[in-house]
């Protein structure tokens, strides 16, 4: 009886003792988070200037690991693989930011606007949309829109919108973005449907006026598009603003052209995975970026719309009178906006594969 009672008292201290390092472990990892001077970055290439980067590691000696994807697809499929870890800050568009925020096991963390100062220097224009109608998930960073830049001295035809793409004198002439959703977007486009078309007979619609476009395609780029426009390689392309701004520096000929259709635009978002390392410093990094100095400084390098009240009066006048970044007011009314496709999305990605194979 007293050796049963010994082995239990045995046997209670050993889990007791197990317990509290189990338990002094999980508050060890946690503070140690919490403590760690490290932000991991995950975004576009280029699309935090390095100035910005410097800046934030210098005033608050947090170290930024930067890592960048090509795609919003290409990003979620890391975040799910990381079951909404490894990253603490990504920046992404709206609709894969409704995508996220929707699943069944939520990739992401709630904004504690809180903690971030800044927040008061938001636009309230752009704050209440869509994809997060209560602003719970997400922080805007900046406004995108496509447009259709051009070599007139290449191209003969007059060129107003997305239907001139599939003109057959454009064949083998066009850079189209590395991009599903904007290419196929612009078949339902020319076809008069919604770019966020989930009808199967409609996308099928759509596959075939695909198929129509494939000759005049040459490449296919999500980051330097306006390249292969410069190097001659391409004499017309869809792009996106600052795109379409590098293209201009480089060919002060090219023409932009805001597609009579309606233009896609696209709000990135900062958003902070559910399971972020580094939660606090995600948080301090977004505060700093919606600084207006600092916000305007993103602008001026990134070239895309601000989202920011705060950023104007230190933006210079060249980024302000640049059409490549600030549309006419008018293009807004008809502006285009991504939504998640849901299951639709699978035959959106077997209508890419097949078309870029042809």
């Amino acid at each position: 009886m007293l050796k049963k009672q010994f082995k239990a008292l045995i046997i209670l201290f050993t889990v007791s003792v197990i317990g509290i390092t189990l338990v002094g472990c999980s508050k060890s990892s946690t503070t140690k988070s919490n403590t760690e001077k490290i932000v991991n970055i995950y975004t576009w290439a280029n699309y935090v200037p390095d100035t910005v980067v410097k800046g934030f590691e210098k005033s608050t000696g947090i170290k930024v690991n930067y890592s960048n994807f090509s795609t919003n697809e290409e990003m979620l499929a890391k975040l799910q693989a990381a079951k909404g870890g490894q990253y603490d800050v990504i920046i992404c568009a709206d609709y894969m930011v409704q995508n996220m925020a929707k699943q069944k096991s939520v990739l992401l963390k709630p904004i504690n606007q809180s903690a971030i100062s800044n927040y008061k220097n938001l636009d309230k224009a752009y704050l209440g949309q869509y994809y997060d109608k209560t602003n719970k998930y997400s922080v805007p960073y900046s406004l995108g829109s496509q447009m259709i830049v051009y070599n007139p001295d290449k191209v003969k035809i007059d060129i107003k919108g997305i239907s001139d793409l599939w003109d057959s004198s454009l064949k083998g002439s066009e850079v189209l973005l590395e991009d599903s959703r904007s290419v196929i977007g612009m078949a339902l486009t020319k076809l008069g449907y919604s770019i966020n078309e989930t009808d199967p007979a409609k996308l099928a619609e759509a596959k075939a006026e695909l198929k129509k476009l494939r000759a005049n395609v040459k490449v296919f780029d999500a980051d330097t598009p306006m390249t292969s426009l410069i190097n001659g390689d391409t004499n017309i392309g869809v792009m996106w603003g600052s795109q379409a701004s590098a293209a201009l520096k480089g060919n002060s000929k090219f023409k932009i052209v805001y597609p009579k259709e309606g233009m896609q635009f696209e709000t990135d978002n900062l958003v902070i995975p559910v399971k972020a390392p580094h939660a606090q410093n995600a948080e301090k990094f977004i505060n700093y970026v919606l600084d207006g100095k600092v916000s305007s400084e993103v602008t001026t390098s990134i070239e895309y719309i601000n989202v920011t009240t705060a950023a104007k009066q230190f933006m210079p006048k060249s980024v302000l009178d640049n059409k490549a970044i600030y549309v006419p007011n008018e293009e807004f009314t008809k502006a285009k906006h991504l939504e998640d496709a849901g299951s639709a999305s699978k035959d959106y990605d077997l209508i890419w594969s097949e078309f870029k194979q042809q």
